[in-house]
């Protein structure tokens, strides 16, 4: 598995400015453990640590809780809620797919 976070200051329907990507990859198959435990890996490889909350879409925690998912992360944890949000997570998505191929 390989995940990327993004660090993004957004507005509402857009990402305004990037400030980092970090990477984490794991060879351990995809449970909801090893998820959060890779996730939270790559938001540790950011540059700078984020003030503001991580965002994921819901499918990617097997659809569990927020509440539940944002035990293992800090600042704060939240599902998409915006369209800039989402923009960031497609960003995230697309550099973890090309960190895949070159990893392949």
């Amino acid at each position: 598995m390989v995940a990327a976070a993004v660090h993004a200051s957004v507005d509402s329907s857009r990402i305004r400015s990037v400030e980092g990507i970090g990477f984490a990859s794991a060879r351990e198959g995809p449970t909801l453990e090893a998820t959060v435990d890779l996730v939270a890996e790559a938001v540790g490889n950011l540059p700078e640590p984020p003030a503001c909350p991580i965002v994921s879409e819901h499918g990617e925690f097997y659809e569990e809780p927020a509440a539940r998912i944002g035990l293992s992360f800090q600042p704060d944890f939240k599902y998409v809620e915006s369209i800039g949000e989402r923009e960031t997570v497609q960003a995230a998505h697309h550099a973890a797919y090309a960190a895949r191929r070159l990893l392949l």
